[in-house]
């Protein structure tokens, strides 16, 4: 079902807006540096700039969109120093996260979901599910850190994680997620067993071996924005016409 304004237009909100720009960013169909080019947008989602505009500066906000002066919104580009940042950042929350669900009474039951998220992630890998796989893998650690119960550290990694795959999209080409399945299996296993400090080792090394495969080498390339939310324009108009009463 298509989101529509209260007003009853039909046009899509500002959030909605951010929502689909934010998706093709994390499923890599959006590289970073590409233009955002607001009379584009404002064809693609059929709205005029000011929706545009507070969809972007959301995106901004979220550090997935860099607006400057003069030349408009572009898909941020990480430098490498941001890359060093953010994975420094993710060892300590997310070894933090470990010994949190380690000592919770209940574990291998909560862990069910998780298992399952890995299992979805190796379907998606060998079904060549790019978008879904990468989204999964980033999907793996944010719902591992739900079982914390702590809100607010799990706002701080959804960003985080968030901003890893905007710079897997910048350092990675499409279908080479440095997100292994197989660790994320090995970190359950271990949670599963009880060995806390072989989980927490785990997971530090696996965020170190994202880390530099991701800087493995750069990719490159641009895309055409109606390529990509095309669709979106369509969908949006449609919500306009009455609906089927069939």
């Amino acid at each position: 079902m298509t989101e529509t304004n209260t007003n009853g237009t039909g046009n899509l909100k500002p959030d909605a807006i951010a929502a689909h720009i934010r998706t093709a960013i994390l499923e890599h169909r959006l590289s970073p540096g590409t233009k955002l080019t607001e009379a584009q947008l404002c064809d693609i989602f059929g709205v005029k700039r000011g929706p545009i505009r507070l969809a972007l500066a959301q995106l901004a906000s979220e550090r997935l969109v860099d607006l400057e002066p003069n030349r408009g919104a572009y898909v941020a580009s990480p430098s490498l120093k941001e890359v060093h940042e953010v994975f420094e950042m993710r060892r300590i929350i997310e070894q933090a996260v470990i010994e949190r669900v380690a000592g919770e009474r209940g574990t291998p039951r909560h862990l069910k979901t998780i298992k399952s998220l890995i299992g979805q992630e190796r379907k998606a890998f060998e079904s060549r599910d790019f978008a879904q796989w990468i989204r999964l893998s980033g999907q793996f650690h944010t719902e591992l850190a739900t079982l914390t119960g702590n809100e607010v550290l799990c706002d701080c990694l959804n960003g985080l994680v968030a901003r890893s795959t905007l710079i897997s999209a910048l350092y990675e080409s499409l279908g080479r997620s440095p997100c292994s399945f197989d660790d994320h299996a090995a970190i359950v296993a271990a949670l599963e067993a009880g060995h806390a400090a072989e989980a927490a080792d785990l997971m530090s090394r696996h965020l170190r071996s994202v880390e530099v495969k991701m800087l493995d080498r750069p990719s490159h390339g641009n895309v055409d924005l109606r390529d990509v939310l095309g669709p979106i324009q369509t969908q949006s108009r449609d919500a306009s016409a009455p609906a089927d009463k069939s």
